[in-house]
């Protein structure tokens, strides 16, 4: 039976489980996470796909006409990495930044990190907020 509701969508799942995906210290970086995330959206954690944090929330509508609705930011936390998703192409983007981070690795739209405490905090901070700018501008026709 299909579904009317879209994968990608907000869903009514406590954040303690996704926050529960990650043990150890990687548990204690995924709320370090939320902290930074929420300063810097200053939107409060929703699950997304019943495994990705969202912050905020944007509507998008393609030339195509397809559309919907996404966080502004969002991570998903795991018992190996922590995926933190991104524009597309920000690597080629913001190689400067990608340059300063520390160890990491990445795809497309996913910067994933084995390691908060290795990478320099402050950098990605500014990842984050170039994202979150770069998205808005987009989704109001400015990008």
């Amino acid at each position: 039976m299909p579904s009317t509701q879209p994968a990608m969508s907000p869903s009514g799942l406590p954040v303690e489980s996704v926050l529960d995906r990650a043990s150890g210290p990687r548990r204690a970086e995924a709320e370090e996470l939320v902290e930074i995330f929420r300063g810097i959206s200053h939107a409060e954690p929703v699950v997304w796909a019943g495994r990705i944090l969202g912050f905020g929330e944007l509507e998008y509508r393609y030339q195509s006409g397809h559309g919907g609705i996404a966080p502004l930011l969002a991570f998903a936390p795991g018992p190996k990495n922590h995926t933190i998703y991104l524009v597309s192409d920000f690597a080629e983007r913001w190689p400067d930044l990608l340059g300063k981070l520390g160890k990491h690795r990445s795809s497309k739209v996913c910067l994933y990190i084995t390691r908060l405490a290795n990478v320099d905090r402050t950098v990605l901070r500014e990842l984050l907020q170039r994202t979150m700018t770069l998205t808005l501008e987009e989704s109001s026709g400015g990008g």
